[in-house]
């Protein structure tokens, strides 16, 4: 069946709530082959989100071309940015998506802005740019391509192996910007996989991925995030997974503990009580409160961690300091007035030393496919705050 032959009426009761009476709604879509998923394409009003950061790094920026995501992850911490849309954090951020069906011609006219500072661009560190959607929307290709003719550095997280499609793309962009990528591998056991990841590709075909993306000459990391408590900490199923990303070529692997913020927690724990309900009196003890595992376990984790890294020659990567992606090279870079790159003097402040499209000179197209940056501090990492919602919803 033809996909513009799916539109629905706005004001239908499956149409988006929070979008139904917006100027900015074009339609909304379903179709069988997407069964159970209601698509509600909108014009975006901008794509960069600048995210603010208690750190040292006082902002970072992102793009998110979808809004909702089909992977359909139970502990997703992104969840809670669906009631913004008057939608609900468990079932609708799975099946109701927003789709900024313009988000890279939007992109262009930014970057193109003389104010633009060249700041490294994240995505994927909200929903997933690569979820299925992509593979009818094809919005990546555009932003990568914007990205890259403006001189913006680029990181990715994902978990979809769609990326594979674009690693051309990607490899060429890294010629003159610095490109850093990482896949989310969460669950090694295909069995917990498909129950509290429903929507991803496996693991497996998550782990060809990384190795496709080094073989293209690029950087690609490992987020063995979130480690799930009596679940994926054993020492045989975190052995497993470390070997199994050291075979794939993983630059560098990422891991926290689980957390739960308000709005993701109920989801997870109704899914634990159908599924595993001997240890819901376990997880109501860890997280009665705080969001985070406490301080205990995450130092048994990273002390179990520490030497199975060592084992299998992985190091420990870097998260972005505000976004919560993979950290870009470009953040321990500055563009000097002869146009090369150079490492960021200790202590300078990166808030002012911008990327800058001058960098593209031939002396430097190498970089981007490097890690580049200072070594991963020990202990344990935390995922991203959520986004806070911008004045508009888009």
């Amino acid at each position: 069946m033809r996909w513009n032959a799916q539109a629905i009426a706005t004001e239908d009761a499956d149409a988006l709530p929070g979008l139904a009476k917006l100027n900015n709604l074009v339609r909304t879509v379903q179709t069988p082959e997407f069964a159970g998923v209601t698509f509600h394409e909108v014009l975006a009003k901008s794509a960069l989100n600048k995210v603010h950061s208690q750190s040292s790094v006082p902002f970072g920026w992102t793009i998110n071309p979808y809004r909702g995501c089909s992977h359909a992850c139970v502990y997703c911490f992104a969840r809670p940015t669906h009631t913004y849309l008057d939608l609900n954090a468990g079932a609708d951020f799975d099946n109701q998506v927003v789709v900024k069906v313009n988000v890279a011609d939007v992109l262009r006219t930014e970057l193109a802005k003389p104010s633009w500072g060249h700041h490294p661009v994240a995505l994927g560190t909200n929903t997933d740019p690569y979820q299925r959607a992509e593979g009818k929307y094809k919005l990546m290709p555009g932003i990568i391509e914007a990205l890259a003719a403006s001189g913006t550095p680029l990181s990715m997280l994902t978990k979809g192996t769609l990326l594979r499609r674009d690693l051309g793309l990607l490899a060429q962009a890294a010629e003159t910007i610095p490109v850093d990528l990482a896949m989310s591998i969460a669950i090694y056991d295909p069995e917990l996989q498909q129950s509290i990841e429903p929507g991803t590709p496996s693991a497996t075909a998550r782990l060809a991925t990384v190795t496709a993306a080094r073989e293209a000459g690029l950087p690609c990391s490992v987020f063995l995030m979130p480690i799930l408590p009596h679940l994926t900490d054993t020492r045989e199923h975190l052995d497993n997974a470390l070997r199994m990303c050291a075979e794939a070529g993983a630059t560098s692997v990422l891991y926290t503990a689980l957390h739960l913020r308000p709005g993701v927690k109920g989801w997870f724990m109704h899914w634990l009580q159908r599924n595993h309900p001997h240890l819901v009196a376990a997880y109501t003890e860890m997280y009665a409160e705080s969001s985070y595992a406490p301080k205990e376990y995450r130092r048994w984790l990273s002390e179990r961690m520490g030497p199975l890294m060592r084992t299998h020659g992985l190091t420990r990567g870097e998260e972005d300091p505000v976004t919560g992606g993979i950290r870009s090279a470009a953040l321990g870079m500055y563009t000097g007035g002869d146009g090369e790159r150079r490492r960021r003097p200790t202590g300078s402040d990166p808030s002012k030393m911008a990327w800058s499209a001058a960098a593209t000179s031939a002396g430097a197209k190498t970089v981007g496919a490097k890690t580049v940056g200072a070594p991963a501090p020990s202990g344990p990492r935390f995922e991203p705050n959520p986004e806070e919602p911008p004045p508009t919803l888009f």
